[in-house]
């Protein structure tokens, strides 16, 4: 019997790689790199100014000319001596509240208008997105009296209340959340709303158990925007809130620079230092699903 012998197989050498030029690499990709650094400076640089002022003794931000020439930590304790642990704890509350209760009143808005088909609901659809054309600094005044009068009739929701500041958001961030909502609860097939109407599941069913945890990075997103806004409002927030004890962080914080010949900005940045602590934790818990939702909207 003849037996088959196999040629040796060739070995193919790899091709050199070319190093290209600097120019080439620059016009390519090394451009993308320095645009990204200028804007990692240019963001970096007031949060890197704040901290040196924050431990500074000087108190002052026009006079720092260089950074961390000194490290103290009297600005910090100082804040011991002021209602800033107690404006931080309202803050939190209002910020907190109105995240949570954004959250459950836009789902539940978008989620009767993506799944049910009734009369007005193209014409609220259109409402809402025309309204939230005018800025909310027009509302102002109209808030305002609108609270010193339901302040006579219902303390709690009157001047001065954390109750109707949290409503105020409410209101004035409904209508965004709604739509945000909405379109991403469009994207969530009907199909699974039929096979649990089948198991014998009812709409609130369907929406606790099943939708809310398919859209969970939107209400990550919302919750987390919801929290931001409240958190660093100020106009609002002074204009409701008028006791101290009732302060939120930025209006409490305020005070302490509103007067130029005895503004106390060491105190001022040691309180902005701590106070950007919860939005960044916050922010980072949330990380993983903001960057879920991008992509699960991406392919549904």
């Amino acid at each position: 019997m003849s037996t088959l012998t196999s040629a040796p197989a060739r070995t193919v050498a790899p091709e050199p790689t070319r190093r290209m030029s600097f120019g080439t690499w620059f016009a390519e990709l090394g451009w993308r790199y320095a645009v990204g650094l200028v804007a990692i400076v240019y963001a970096a640089f007031p949060i890197v100014y704040v901290i040196s002022s924050s431990v500074s003794t000087s108190g002052s931000l026009s006079g720092s000319a260089r950074l961390f020439t000194s490290f103290s930590g009297d600005n910090y304790a100082a804040l011991g001596g002021t209602r800033f642990w107690q404006w931080t704890l309202n803050t939190l509350v209002i910020a907190s509240v109105t995240a949570v209760a954004t959250v459950i009143m836009g789902a539940a808005a978008a989620y009767a208008f993506s799944r049910f088909r009734f009369t007005g609901r193209r014409t609220a659809l259109t409402s809402l997105l025309v309204i939230q054309m005018f800025p909310q600094l027009l509302a102002f005044v109209a808030v305002f009296l609108l609270l010193l009068s339901l302040g006579e009739v219902v303390p709690a929701l009157g001047l001065n209340s954390r109750l109707a500041l949290i409503t105020v958001y409410l209101g004035g961030a409904l209508g965004v959340n709604t739509f945000l909502m909405y379109g991403f609860f469009n994207t969530i097939p009907k199909e699974i709303d039929e096979a649990a109407k089948i198991d014998g599941a009812s709409h609130a069913q369907i929406f606790w158990t099943i939708i809310l945890r398919l859209v969970a990075p939107i209400l990550a997103v919302v919750a987390l925007l919801s929290f931001i806004s409240s958190f660093s409002d100020f106009l609002l927030a002074k204009l409701i809130l008028q006791s101290e004890q009732n302060w939120t962080l930025a209006v409490g914080m305020f005070q302490w620079v509103s007067d130029q010949t005895n503004a106390n900005w060491g105190l001022f940045t040691a309180g902005a230092v701590i106070s950007a602590i919860p939005v960044v934790l916050l922010f980072l818990f949330l990380q993983k699903y903001i960057v879920g939702g991008l992509t699960a909207g991406s392919v549904k």
